[in-house]
């Protein structure tokens, strides 16, 4: 590949690109171009554009990035993925948004801008995609849902796809479930706390109940249902051992892990950041029943087995967690994360989901959820979802999300999804790229566990 030019433009020069007049049809550089910018917002965008662009922009919406860490613009997942679709022509474009955490409201502007950017520059792409991973599925399935008539297509991988109320109540179960059975007489808030200072006190509190149980038979038993409330899987990190069927130690302590990620990060203090912007707690437990959310987790025998051998009566911890004290949402808050962050299930073009098997922050269940709602709008003949088996968070190889990339492609092309199944899906990956793993498999998620989006009227009540 010709080495790319370097070119970075200022703040000003930005805002009059976007208010210059759309080059009508699509043109390539005479050279490969790297293009660094920034948005009116303050967001930062960048571009990539081969010499011998095929025509087809990717609009890249990049995952959760905290408050306080660098915030960078992306377009693409990672470099190799970046490397290899740009041999094949693909014209790769995305922005830092204008703020980190629960930026939905700033992310999809900036990405909308950016793809303004570039048609001022190249003109009007012949196709543009969104895609995305992890949060930035969210916000890629945001823009297919309110402005379909700026992509011909769309992929999520590993995306945030239950939207925000959803992700947010599961994400109180699981902590819900640790301070009831773990420390039932501590003074810890778990929502609405005052700063984000209190959040990580909150977090370090909780992370060190968490780790003394870990200790005890007793303990471990009650993490793994806490784990199992929020579905993470007994392998989540490709460097953890991988446990047999009925491992249920290893399958324990693996979980362990992931819980304690999940209390020292998004359960208290990604929360704080969120409900900042909501104008309060938009979660809620009240009406729950947490007996009938264990019998629909694939993970239900591996807490009865470990509640059996630790001598400790599954039923009575399940009632305690039903009787205990709820915690109430405040409507406001759940109306205003819906409403940028719930989903209403209305597809108008194809959109592709890869999920892997064993994702500890966003589980595989994601995916019925989006389902359920696509479903309920009857737009499920544009949705296809696919699973790669591996463990952690967006752990795909570059060849199975070009894989993933190619299959939407067929849709857009002939108006109808051909090779959707794990050979297919695995003979294109191997083709991408032969020299690396392709793991597509069958798979069929269980139902999420706290199931919220706009297709569903009763959802909207459940405070």
């Amino acid at each position: 590949m010709k080495p790319r030019i370097r070119t970075r433009t200022l703040v000003a020069l930005a805002a009059l690109l976007l208010a210059a007049p759309f080059t009508p049809a699509a043109h390539a550089a005479d050279t490969d171009a790297h293009i660094d910018g920034r948005l009116p917002s303050g967001a930062a965008y960048t571009m990539d554009i081969p010499a011998h662009w095929n025509g087809t922009v990717l609009l890249y919406s990049h995952g959760y990035t905290p408050t306080g860490v660098p915030n960078p613009a992306r377009n693409a997942p990672d470099d190799a993925t970046k490397s290899l679709l740009l041999d094949q022509g693909y014209a790769l474009i995305g922005s830092s948004y204008a703020s980190n955490g629960w930026a939905v409201a700033d992310a999809v502007p900036d990405q909308l801008a950016t793809l303004d950017a570039f048609t001022v520059r190249f003109g009007t792409a012949r196709r543009t995609i969104a895609w995305g991973t992890s949060y930035g599925g969210l916000v890629t399935t945001a823009i297919a849902e309110r402005h379909a008539e700026r992509i011909t297509g769309s992929l999520s991988m590993c995306g945030l796809v239950q939207g925000g109320v959803a992700n947010w109540n599961s994400t109180l179960d699981p902590v819900f479930a640790l301070k009831t059975l773990l420390a039932p007489g501590a003074d810890l808030r778990l929502t609405g706390l005052e700063s984000q200072a209190a959040a990580t006190d909150a977090a370090n509190a909780l992370a060190g109940i968490v780790a003394q149980a870990q200790g005890t038979a007793t303990g471990r038993a009650r993490i793994a249902l806490a784990a199992a409330l929020h579905n993470i899987p007994g392998w989540n990190n490709p460097s953890q051992p991988r446990p047999g069927p009925t491992d249920r130690e290893t399958q324990q302590a693996n979980q362990y892990q992931a819980v304690m990620g999940l209390v020292q990060f998004p359960a208290f203090v990604w929360r704080h950041e969120a409900e900042s912007r909501v104008g309060g707690n938009m979660s809620w437990n009240t009406g729950v029943d947490y007996a009938a959310m264990l019998h629909h987790s694939p993970l239900h025998k591996e807490v009865a087995d470990l509640y059996a051998k630790a001598g400790l009566s599954l039923k009575s911890d399940l009632t305690t967690l039903n009787r205990a004290p709820r915690i109430g949402a405040e409507p406001n808050a759940v109306e205003r994360m819906g409403r940028t962050s719930s989903f209403t299930g209305r597809l108008t073009k194809p959109q592709m989901n890869i999920h892997t098997t064993g994702d500890a922050l966003i589980p595989v269940q994601a995916e019925s959820a989006l389902r359920r709602a696509v479903s309920a709008a009857g737009s499920a003949r544009l949705l296809r979802q696919a699973y790669v088996e591996n463990a952690g968070h967006c752990t795909f190889s570059p060849a199975e999300q070009i894989a993933a990339l190619h299959t939407l492609e067929g849709r857009i092309t002939t108006g109808r999804w051909h090779g959707t199944g794990p050979a297919v899906l695995n003979a294109r990956a191997t083709e991408a790229d032969p020299s690396t793993p392709a793991r597509y498999v069958r798979h069929h998620p269980t139902p999420y566990p706290r199931p919220y989006d706009l297709a569903h009227p009763n959802d909207r009540h459940q405070p």
